[in-house]
């Protein structure tokens, strides 16, 4: 009996010790916003996922859908964020960049959107976290250059 207590007071230890940004770990995250685009209104959906190469540093693949509105926009962003190593606090910073792939109905053409973010990201469990930051983007629509910041607010669980 004393030894069942004792490898399940070590397995608790150890699962209370790691980290949502511990290496191996995978996050995924969902959005939901809205945005104006082509003088419409869209409402924008979206999941992302994300995999923890090492300790605090991921690279992912993020999916959103413009809805509601014409033309059909769809984006594909690949973000590599690391979170700062802070000692005895549930609060990370974290800072990043992406490249952002956006494609739309003919007759307007596909573009590019290049960027970073920083922030910060709070534990608020042994699996999950909030964050609270700022995105900027950098590109060439075709048309005009986009130079654009939004704060971002999201949630998500890893496993």
């Amino acid at each position: 009996m004393n030894r069942t207590a004792l490898i399940l007071a070590i397995w608790i230890t150890t699962a209370l010790a790691q980290s949502p940004f511990s290496q191996g770990k995978k996050q995924i995250g969902f959005n939901l916003g809205s945005s104006s685009n082509f003088n419409e209104n869209y409402t924008v959906a979206g999941v992302d996922v994300k995999y923890f190469i090492l300790d605090n540093l991921s690279i992912g693949t993020d999916y959103k859908g413009f809805l509601g509105a014409s033309p059909s926009i769809q984006q594909v962003t690949v973000p590599v964020t690391y979170h700062v190593p802070l000692e005895h606090t549930t609060y990370k910073p974290y800072l990043g960049a992406f490249f952002n792939h956006t494609f739309l109905d003919k007759p307007y053409k596909d573009y590019n959107i290049y960027g970073g973010r920083l922030g910060f990201s709070i534990q608020t469990s042994i699996n999950s976290f909030m964050s609270l930051g700022w995105v900027q983007e950098f590109g060439n629509s075709g048309t005009d250059i986009k130079n654009q910041g939004y704060p971002e607010v999201s949630a998500g669980f890893s496993f």
